[in-house]
């Protein structure tokens, strides 16, 4: 989740294409909550490890 919110972040700022700068920023926010979140031991979405 990280990894594509940081490409649509770039794309969106290469192309400027507001909504997609927008939709990657999200998807890095959210990818790292659950990455901090996975990190302190709390099960994201029902799963306690993520492969």
């Amino acid at each position: 989740m990280i990894a594509l919110g940081v490409v649509l972040l770039v794309l969106g700022l290469i192309f400027s294409v507001p909504i997609m700068t927008y939709i990657g920023v999200v998807a890095l926010v959210i990818g790292a909550v659950f990455w901090i979140l996975g990190a302190v031991g709390h099960a994201v979405g029902g799963r306690r490890v993520w492969y």
